[in-house]
């Protein structure tokens, strides 16, 4: 278990940076999420490893939240879009918030504005259609300034995630089956270390 905890420790480190990396190239392109936005918590597609989900399966497990979680996931409606721990504010549920902010997987770090290579191997902009409506010149301006200033690369601190346990990140999944497979390894390492 202690390892897991050791690991865990070391990613919440490596993530605080990385916000910091790309909240500082958004601010200074000018390219904001907007306050309250969720609609990238909506979107059925994002993933995350089991090692990105690991801080937070660790802090339900402490808070005695693991086991309840765990059963509310597979509870959980397969067919309801978005993010399990976000909480929606508005009717269209378009506006809201994460319920687990400081335990969020690298993705909802690096989203907004972030680097990715183009099949030619070129670097490209990812940018949300909210930020990309909320303010077309800054995106355009950073579109244009790609080949001279490279944005923080997803892949890359990706890659950096990786390096850390190689076996808990090897694959992607959708956030909340990665958060369920975090909770049952935290689960089965208390239970076995709960024998000795």
């Amino acid at each position: 278990m202690q390892q897991l905890r050791d690991t865990a420790s070391q990613l919440m480190i490596l993530n605080d940076e990385i916000a910091q990396i790309y909240s500082r190239y958004q601010n200074d392109r000018k390219l904001f999420c907007r306050s309250g936005c969720g609609q990238c918590c909506l979107h059925p597609g994002i993933e995350a490893s089991v090692l990105e989900m690991l801080p937070l399966a660790l802090h339900l497990y402490d808070t005695g939240l693991a086991e309840s979680t765990l059963d509310a996931l597979q509870q959980h409606d397969h067919d309801q879009a978005g993010c399990f721990f976000y909480q929606a504010t508005s009717e269209d549920r378009k506006s809201g918030q994460c319920g687990v902010y400081p335990y969020r997987p690298a993705v909802c770090r690096m989203f907004g504005a972030a680097g990715y290579r183009g099949r030619e191997g070129e670097v490209l902009l990812s940018v949300c259609k909210v930020i990309r409506a909320d303010a077309p010149e800054a995106v355009i301006a950073t579109e244009q300034s790609l080949s001279s200033e490279t944005p923080p690369m997803m892949r890359n601190h990706k890659a950096q995630i990786a390096q850390l346990d190689y076996e808990l990140s090897k694959e992607n999944m959708p956030i909340k089956q990665a958060t369920a497979a975090a909770l049952e390894k935290v689960l089965t390492k208390a239970y076995y270390a709960g024998l000795v």
